[in-house]
């Protein structure tokens, strides 16, 4: 099951930087905040909310999601969970281009996932 979500929530794997097809960098905490604040992320199934406390809320194929995140030299870094199931924490390079973000897990060097920000 957690293989699963996880394979859901990621979306492909990236073998060009993402900055290539027109994603900027988000470098920092108030840049990342000012474009997620009152915002949900979305995708498929998924619903999101990253809150400025460190909170991390939503839903994902019917099931609850919880988490925490913060800033870390240049990452979002999260720990969260799916249901009952923990998907660990991670360090993820976060892109922006027009209503869609970009989360590269890995420090940028794994899978990606991208959400539309959604008022």
């Amino acid at each position: 099951m957690l293989h699963r979500v996880f394979a859901v929530c990621a979306a492909i794997v990236i073998t060009t930087p993402a900055l290539a097809e027109g994603f900027q960098r988000v470098i920092d905490r108030d840049g990342f905040m000012s474009l997620v604040e009152n915002r949900d992320l979305r995708r498929f199934g998924i619903r999101l909310q990253v809150r400025d406390a460190g909170a991390i809320t939503g839903r994902a194929f019917g099931q609850k999601v919880t988490g925490a995140w913060n800033w870390d030299d240049g990452f979002f870094c999260r720990d969260l969970f799916v249901g009952g199931d923990e998907l660990g924490a991670n360090c993820q390079l976060v892109e922006i281009r027009g209503n869609t973000m970009r989360f590269t897990s890995d420090m940028g060097q794994g899978i990606y996932a991208d959400l539309k920000l959604v008022d």
